[in-house]
């Protein structure tokens, strides 16, 4: 899938044939400084790794300030958004995780991109439930930055 291309699900027959599909992409994020101190000032989370630029510099095994990993993952519906669309949807809402990891840092400055492949559709109520792979990548990161299993229910 193009990273550019947002892949729509018109009906419930279309989210159901794309089990196993994928993956598709979001745009490109930038992941600014701004944002994690805007991020930090809201969640109160405010260490210094995230924070204190010169510190970073020379203390951080990574040489610079990196995001929260709760920002790269508060990220995701951004990020999702940009990859799929549910156009004829009532509601969509998030139902949790069955799993989260931050494996990398994200660097100050650094571009993220989410891939997300649909594992599962099943019903709930309402609605359906989706199960959906997640990997966030860093552009210029040797390994992803976070893995997850997100859960989303839809009605169509």
């Amino acid at each position: 899938m193009s990273e550019s291309t947002i892949t729509a699900f018109n009906d419930l027959a279309a989210l159901e044939a794309a089990v196993g599909a994928g993956p598709f992409r979001s745009p490109w994020v930038s992941v600014t400084q701004a944002m994690i101190d805007e991020f930090a000032q809201v969640t109160g989370d405010r260490q210094w790794i995230h924070l204190d630029v010169e510190r970073a510099k020379r203390e951080s095994p990574y040489g610079t300030t990196i995001a929260h990993g709760f920002l790269t993952l508060s990220l995701l519906s951004q990020m999702m958004a940009g990859a799929v669309a549910f156009p004829n949807a009532k509601m969509g809402v998030n139902y949790g995780f069955e799993r989260v990891r931050f494996i990398a840092p994200v660097p100050a400055g650094a571009e993220i991109q989410a891939s997300f492949m649909l594992q599962e559709v099943k019903p709930a109520d309402p609605g359906v439930q989706c199960a959906w792979a997640v990997e966030v990548r860093s552009r210029d990161g040797a390994k992803p930055a976070l893995a997850a299993v997100w859960l989303s229910r839809i009605v169509m």
